[in-house]
């Protein structure tokens, strides 16, 4: 407890960067919760189920800080000054992130700015929407005789061109979940076409472990039609991969396209 020139009693200046899952509360971890029950202040992200809120202390100051697509409502460095002014004048901040703060999340700028104002800081990881979404819909990320190994890279870099990786990527038999791509599927999909990939499965899933979760199953070929028919959009994650004839409503189209090729 640090007492201020004003009399002010405050905790002492810490820091907590916590994942929040992919959106399921129940999805977040204990010690995440724990965290949480200890906050002054939170800060968190457009992809936080806000019923997380309610684990803080009725005290805690909510801020909530955007970063999302589409949607930045502050810039990485604002947020980066928000957490140490809070910390400094309040105590204990939680950042609270969608999914694992080290997934495409910029966690570490987040504790490498704490540790430049020498505040202490830890991590306490999430379930990554890479793998818990395709989990929770029991599209398994690997899979014996289907896919020895997996990728996660962003559809989207800051420039706003698809990822190089996604090219490197296409070119392997692993399952690769794309994340932030949704509104580059059609260029992406192009390039596993490219790779020859057309009858490759997909699955894409809005909102994953969410009341408002959307799933479109198909194959390279169909994607596009099948995500616009179903009206999926942001936020969303592609997987591309064998794995995704476990699920299923993949089994109609296996099925049609033996027919096919039957003919």
């Amino acid at each position: 407890m640090i007492t201020t020139s004003t009399g002010k009693n405050i905790n002492e200046p810490r820091i907590t960067l916590v994942g929040a899952g992919p959106g399921d509360t129940e999805l977040i971890t204990l010690k995440g919760v724990k965290a949480l029950q200890t906050a002054d202040v939170v800060l968190y992200d457009a992809l936080v189920n806000e019923e997380l809120l309610d684990f803080a202390p009725a005290h805690a100051v909510r801020v909530y800080v955007g970063k999302r697509s589409g949607d930045h409502s502050y810039s990485q460095d604002a947020v980066n000054k928000l957490m140490i002014d809070y910390a400094i004048n309040y105590g204990h901040v939680v950042r609270l992130k969608g999914g694992d703060p080290f997934v495409f999340g910029r966690g570490f700028e987040e504790l490498d700015y704490a540790a430049s104002y020498s505040i202490p800081a830890q991590v306490i990881p999430g379930i990554s929407s890479s793998i818990g979404v395709p989990g929770m819909q029991q599209i398994p990320v690997t899979h014996r005789g289907l896919s020895e190994s997996f990728w996660v890279v962003t559809g989207t870099t800051a420039s706003g061109n698809v990822s190089n990786d996604v090219y490197e990527a296409a070119r392997t038999n692993a399952t690769v979940v794309v994340l932030m791509g949704i509104h580059k599927l059609e260029e992406i999909t192009a390039i596993f076409k490219k790779e020859g990939k057309n009858k490759l499965p997909v699955a894409v899933i809005q909102s994953g472990t969410t009341k408002d979760e959307k799933v479109a199953i198909g194959i390279v070929d169909t994607i596009v039609e099948v995500v616009e028919e179903k009206k999926i959009t942001s936020p969303a994650l592609i997987v591309f991969g064998e794995v995704v004839s476990l699920h299923p409503a993949y089994q109609p189209i296996k099925e049609f396209y033996d027919i096919i090729a039957e003919e």
